[in-house]
């Protein structure tokens, strides 16, 4: 009999587990640049972190082992300002599976270079959702929300609205705190701004075309890469009208940095005149960027 009962506490436990799960990140902390003899709270700090972003229920969404999403959250120290203050920079990047292939599609590849934080060697990385009081939560909390609400959108029409208002949320209460890189007026990277901007009415054919990408292309290519390309190719020119909206430059970066390389290898199968409209496109909504597009100029 108790063994009949430790089965159904372990089932009932792996099933809270499961739900908590959310994210399957890779973190690490490089702390190479600092001179220091106490180079344990590095190691402390990066698997509190690896627990904190891996452990905390993100959701009320129900994820097994194998839907996870697989993201890295990579933070360099800069500078140790003091015993236990930091400034650092924080790579995060997600990834999602294509279905009925082996293909991986990158999601988020962004720099934040605004990253100023306390740490406390072996003090637990916890978060209550009405009270932030520590940027390294906050930070760290923002960005988890942010792959969540990119992820979800990316499945189903505008599905990580939940997400990106937990992540607006976050930014509120950061601001009134004065952190580093939450302010409008740091820089047109910060993060108040990304979260404004997918919120903002005039940006929904964006995340729309993100769904048609992911869900109605990709997904597709596997049965009929053709009508999958093509799909996503004659979406494109919606971009040029999220141009227009207004700091709706930092979202079209974070859509380069993910998705133009595989542009350009998918419209690199179309047809002349589809590349010729693809170049020439993306030509326009990057000129910076003229360099990766350029195997498409042919």
């Amino acid at each position: 009999m108790n063994k009949f009962i430790n089965i159904i506490i372990f089932l009932l436990l792996s099933a809270i587990n499961l739900q908590a799960q959310e994210l399957n990140a890779n973190v690490t902390v490089n702390s190479d640049r600092i001179q220091t003899t106490n180079k344990n709270i590095f190691t402390t700090m990066e698997r509190a972190l690896s627990q904190f972003i891996n452990g905390q229920q993100w959701s009320s969404s129900t994820f097994s082992q194998t839907e996870r999403i697989e993201c890295t959250f990579s933070v360099t120290i800069l500078e140790q300002v003091s015993d236990n203050n930091f400034k650092a920079e924080l790579f995060v990047q997600a990834r999602r599976p294509v279905y009925n292939s082996s293909y991986v599609t990158t999601t988020l590849n962004w720099r934040d270079t605004k990253f100023e934080f306390e740490y406390i060697e072996n003090a637990p990385i916890e978060m209550n959702q009405t009270d932030i009081t520590n940027n390294l939560v906050a930070t760290i909390a923002f960005y988890a929300n942010l792959i969540l609400a990119i992820d979800f959108d990316s499945f189903s029409s505008l599905g990580g609205a939940v997400f990106f208002r937990q992540a607006q949320s976050i930014a509120s209460q950061a601001q009134s705190s004065s952190w580093s890189g939450w302010s409008v007026f740091d820089d047109n990277r910060n993060k108040a701004a990304i979260i404004n901007v997918f919120l903002d009415e005039s940006m929904k054919p964006y995340r729309e075309l993100w769904y048609t990408y992911h869900r109605k292309s990709l997904d597709e290519m596997a049965a009929n890469p053709d009508r999958g390309r093509t799909t996503i190719l004659s979406g494109l020119p919606i971009l040029k009208d999220i141009k227009k909206v207004r700091d709706s430059e930092i979202v079209l970066q974070m859509f380069a940095d993910c998705k133009l390389d595989e542009i350009v290898s998918i419209a690199g199968k179309a047809s002349s005149e589809e590349k010729k409209e693809t170049y020439d496109l993306l030509r326009n909504l990057f000129p910076s960027m003229t360099r990766q597009i350029e195997p498409l100029k042919n």
